[in-house]
Parts: C-alpha cells; sequence; structure tokens
C-alpha cells in the first residue's frame, strides 16, 4: 500500500505542477485530493481483510494445539467393570511398587507398607526421594512400573477412576485458585454446598474471620492462581475447599513451608480438624509439623529406609531421621540468634 501511494504521488506530481515537458493533461489539485481519498477507501477494506486473515491463522494455530490436547488418549482408564467402593474405608497397601516417569529410572524402587484407615502417616526426606511420587500414585496420577496399590482391598486399576478421586483431598504448598470469588473456589470440589456449609468449611480453617475483612465478603473475586491474596490466605481457602468435600483421604504437601509463624499456627489448627477421621499422607521438610503423626516413613534414593513414630525414629543414633532432626533443630537456633 506504501509502495501505492508513492507511486500515485510520481506520476501526479508532473501534471500537478503542469510541467511543460510532461506530454499529459494537467492536473487539478482537487482531482489530485479527491483520487488519494479513494484510495485510502480502497485501502481500508484491504486492511480489514488482511487483519482477519491473521486473525483466522492464530484461530487455526490454536485450535490446532486444542485439538491435539482433546484428542489426545489417557493413559490411565477406568476399567471395563469397575469396582465402586462405597463409603471408602482408607485402608492404603503398596506391594512391591515401583515407579520411572521415564521408564528408564526408577524413582520408587519395590517400596511396600500398609496403612490402616484413619492413620496419618509423615513423608520425610531429601528432595527427590520420592514422596510426591508416592502420592501422585496413591491419587491414580500415574500407573506404577511393577507391584501393586491395593485402596481398601481392591486393585486401585479396578475402581471408578472419577468416583475414586472424589474421596480424595489435597492440600498443596502452591495452592490453585482459578479467577472468580472466594465462594467458588471454596465449593470448586462440592458445586451443590450452600452459604451455610461454605462458612463452617471457612470457620474450621481459619479462614472465615479474613475472608468477612474483605469488601464483598465471599463475593469478593481473585485473580488468577489468587493473586490478589497472601499464600496464607490461599492455604486456607484450599483447606477450606477440602473439609468441604469431606475426603476419606488427605494428601498434605508442603502445606505449611513458605508461611510465617503465625500463619503456620493459624493454618496448623486447621489442618488438626481436617485430618481427624481420614487416612493422611502429609510431606513435609519442617519435621516438628510431624510430630502428630502415627508413623514416618523416611525415604532415601526411591527406598523406605527408616519407619516408626517420632520418638522411636529419634532414639535411632546413626538414624537418616535423627540426623535431619539435629540439622533442623541447629539451623533453627542459628536463625534465632
Amino acid at each position: 500500500m506504501h509502495v501505492i501511494v508513492l507511486a500515485v504521488w510520481v506520476f501526479a506530481m508532473p501534471r500537478l505542477l503542469n510541467n511543460a515537458n510532461v506530454d499529459l493533461a494537467p492536473l487539478s489539485f482537487g482531482t489530485f485530493l479527491a483520487f488519494l481519498l479513494y484510495l485510502g477507501m480502497f485501502f481500508q477494506p484491504m486492511e480489514t481483510i488482511g487483519m482477519l486473515m491473521r486473525m483466522m491463522n492464530r484461530a487455526t494455530s490454536s485450535a490446532l494445539r486444542i485439538f491435539e490436547i482433546l484428542d489426545t488418549e489417557p493413559e490411565i482408564k477406568t476399567a471395563k467393570d469397575p469396582v465402586i467402593l462405597e463409603p471408602v474405608k482408607g485402608e492404603i497397601e503398596f506391594e512391591n511398587v515401583s515407579f520411572a516417569y521415564d521408564g528408564i529410572r526408577h524413582v520408587l524402587k519395590n517400596i511396600s507398607f500398609k496403612v490402616k484407615p484413619g492413620e496419618m502417616i509423615g513423608l520425610v526426606g531429601e528432595s527427590g526421594a520420592g514422596k510426591s511420587t508416592v502420592t501422585s500414585l496413591m491419587a491414580n496420577f500415574y500407573t506404577a512400573s511393577s507391584g501393586r496399590i491395593l485402596i481398601d482391598g481392591v486393585d486401585i486399576n479396578q475402581l471408578d477412576i472419577g468416583h475414586y478421586r472424589q474421596q480424595i483431598g489435597m492440600v498443596l504448598q502452591d495452592p490453585f485458585l482459578f479467577h472468580g470469588s472466594i465462594l467458588d473456589n471454596i465449593r470448586y470440589g462440592h458445586a451443590d454446598a450452600d452459604l451455610d456449609e461454605v462458612i463452617a468449611a471457612s470457620r474450621a480453617a481459619n479462614a472465615h474471620d479474613f475472608i468477612c475483612k474483605l469488601a464483598h465478603g465471599y463475593e469478593t473475586i481473585v485473580g488468577e492462581r489468587g493473586h490478589s491474596l497472601s499464600g496464607g490466605e490461599r492455604q486456607r481457602i484450599s483447606i477450606a475447599r477440602a473439609i468441604l468435600t469431606d475426603p476419606k483421604l488427605l494428601i498434605l504437601d508442603e502445606a505449611t513451608s513458605s508461611v510465617d509463624t503465625i500463619t503456620e499456627r493459624n493454618i496448623q489448627e486447621a489442618l488438626d480438624r481436617l485430618i481427624e477421621g481420614r487416612t493422611v499422607f502429609a510431606i513435609a521438610h519442617r519435621l516438628s509439623t510431624l510430630r502428630r503423626a502415627d508413623r514416618l516413613f523416611v525415604f532415601e534414593d526411591g527406598r523406605i529406609i527408616e519407619q516408626g513414630t517420632h520418638a522411636e525414629l529419634l532414639q535411632q543414633e546413626n538414624g537418616t531421621y535423627r540426623k535431619l532432626s539435629h540439622m533442623q533443630r541447629e539451623v533453627h537456633d542459628l536463625y534465632a540468634v
């Protein structure tokens, strides 16, 4: 379009100036101006068509990516005749379970343990030892490379995936909140819950007081991932969501690792109410948060190297858990100074 405008000026100027050396009829300024205006009217639909083409290309590229995801076959499928546990008691057993994300390097190596209903299990170990992988397998996000995982005596691969996952509650280190009201975020897993049930769950999670102080209370809109809230507030909303769904199995993954001491105490009080009567798997690097656990599993290089209560593991002179506990105590004393 710029080239066309430039060409018009080049051919029109000699006629516009009425140069005697030009064998063309003279051109009036009004005619020249009218031609430029008509030229502009001609360019406008061309620009619109160009914009539509760009939009179509972007939409086509996005649609291809979306359909690629929709057409992907899930690796984990519900069995043809699935078993529905009603209700789920919470007994979990790992039988010689091994797992590798890439099919080569095993993250878990022949893990075996049995958890009774209502028992709280603490998972301890360095990063990459396999703690989160255990909870992912328990939630049936992946299929074990070898071995079996039994839920109430039934192989996890035989369960109805949708029904089973409805029995699981998760409180993660970085809880996900979507763009919407606090009310919708809390009842995300239980859309039919009324306001009284939401408030009761918020009170149990120590979230009701700070929600009421917000401009619009439970109707306050939080941004994507809850960016308008603090880390502790997001965590308590996540706990309220878990309380509202009333799960039989609960996974706590570093739920108090990135908050201050006062907020940690509020969150811990809410967690104490949440874990009552449920089978709980708690991952924590702060060992003090696992003292209430019935048993602790210490992981190292994909294996359980120690297990027992907090007091029992501290009595092992050369135990890994005892070393980790002493190291944390020294670091805490150093920061206190």
